[in-house]
């Protein structure tokens, strides 16, 4: 049985941590043969590694540079103390991050010098936050008796586009590279969130890609079990910072999942789901400080329960644009240039809805103000003088609301049932969206009302 775990940042914060994730690794070689790592990097790095490549563009100040090298170094220095015992290893593992953090300085010296930062820089620099903590799990292992090695993703065989920054998977080589190692008994440690080029150049996956890596290598694998260890004990019910009595749920399915994942579940990336999905692999959510809670069960099966709803989530950081005009009222093509703007805008839409009457269209888009001041721009732009649009408005001060279950496939009333609890919550209905699985129903209010609506509607139909 080969069981592929996947440990975030929070589970390899620091080296006590890095050295509790190893003897979970360790307990699950015991009930499984093979056992095949990914890890994030420590908590706060690849954000400290976004902000000093901005430093070293703008402001290019060496200094600032040697002080971030002095900090991460330390940081992992700590770390390398606390997760391993023996000297020998200590030392190995030191070169190795050493090393790593000079190639880290010179690239970032390189980028003040140039003032340059091009996109594949940029995946090489946040590239490190893995390529130090892979290292160090990986030591912590051989501490604790058993052989380890530790893989780039590229190295693992995970081939990439060189689309940086948000890299696609040409091919999974995974196979071929890993399963020679598990024959020698060794635990791979794969870094997360990176992949490589044919050529051997390295690419990212975006945030939160560690998650995706870990899919892409269980399906590569073809593994029995791909498990995601985080800080909570599954996924549950809704935000426990908004609404009380959250719970966890125990079992749900990939098409349930994906959809929490895309509106706002942050415990699973939402890519992650479809490679395993193709494979029919099963996933679990795990809790690393709670290893002994079972978490939550993603498999194809979609398991009715006796909610209706299983999950409620949100999504914040969205802004609403509506494009009307009666000109666009039986006109082709209207909707291909308005997405075509927004394309070029780089703009990340969400949902979509048009009125039947054809004057009216609603799009949320994912992003900040950058984004949306991007977007009314190539939007105005493409219309400029046209006949076609009359006027177009942007809502900053909305959220999306989700509400997730198999359940809701085929059931009467459900919509109505949902929207009068809306209603009773004081929230305003802005725009609609039901996908076509009918397992989820998508709806844009005002910020303000998220905290009241959200509360409404977990009492409604997951605590009853």
């Amino acid at each position: 049985m080969v069981t592929v775990m996947k440990f975030g940042g929070t589970s390899v914060g620091n080296g006590k941590r890095i050295r509790n994730v190893a003897k979970i690794v360790l307990n699950k070689k015991k009930e499984d043969k093979d056992v095949v790592v990914v890890t994030s990097a420590m908590t706060q790095i690849t954000n400290s590694l976004v902000e000093i490549s901005k430093q070293a563009l703008d402001v290019r100040d060496i200094v600032k540079i040697n002080n971030f090298i002095e900090e991460i170094k330390e940081k992992h220095e700590n770390a390398i103390d606390n997760a391993i015992n023996d000297d020998k290893i200590k030392d190995e593992v030191r070169k190795v991050i050493y090393s790593s953090i000079d190639e880290l300085e010179k690239v970032l010296i390189g980028v003040a010098y140039l003032g340059e930062l091009t996109p594949k820089s940029k995946d090489y620099i946040l590239s490190f936050g893995e390529r130090l903590s892979a290292p160090i799990l990986s030591g912590a292992i051989r501490d604790l008796g058993n052989n380890s090695l530790f893989l780039t993703g590229g190295e693992a065989g995970i081939i990439t586009n060189n689309n940086y920054g948000c890299a696609r998977p040409l091919k999974l080589e995974v196979k071929e590279r890993i399963i020679p190692l598990l024959n020698e008994g060794i635990i791979p440690v794969i870094t997360g969130f990176i992949g490589g080029t044919e050529n051997g150049e390295i690419t990212t996956f975006g945030r939160g890609g560690s998650d995706y890596s870990a899919a892409l290598v269980g399906a590569g694998l073809e593994a029995d079990m791909v498990e995601i260890w985080t800080d909570v004990s599954g996924i549950l019910t809704s935000d426990p910072r908004i609404v009380k009595n959250v719970r966890r749920i125990p079992k749900m399915s990939y098409i349930e999942a994906m959809e929490l994942a895309y509106f706002g579940a942050k415990v699973l990336h939402p890519r992650t789901v479809e490679p395993l999905m193709e494979k029919n692999i099963p996933l679990r959510i795990k809790n690393t400080f709670e290893p002994e809670n079972e978490g939550t069960l993603i498999t194809n099966d979609q398991e009715l329960s006796n909610n209706v709803i299983k999950a409620i989530s949100a999504i914040k950081d969205v802004f609403l644009i509506n494009i009307f005009g009666a000109g666009m009222v039986g006109v082709s093509g209207t909707a291909a240039r308005i997405f075509s703007a927004l394309g070029r805008a780089n703009a990340n839409v969400i949902l979509i809805t048009q009125g039947s009457s054809e004057t009216n269209i609603s799009i949320v888009i994912y992003g900040d103000g950058i984004e949306a001041e991007n977007s009314i721009k190539e939007l105005k732009k493409e219309f400029k003088d046209s006949p076609l649009i009359k006027d177009i408005s942007i809502d900053n001060n909305v959220c999306v609301v989700s509400a997730v279950g198999a359940g809701m496939k085929g059931s009467k009333g459900i919509a109505g049932k949902l929207f009068t609890a809306v209603a009773e919550s004081g929230a305003n209905i802005k725009m609609i969206a039901q996908g076509s699985s009918e397992v989820n129903i998508s709806f844009v209010i005002g910020e303000d009302e998220l905290e009241k609506c959200l509360q409404t509607l977990h009492k409604t139909f997951i605590e009853k």
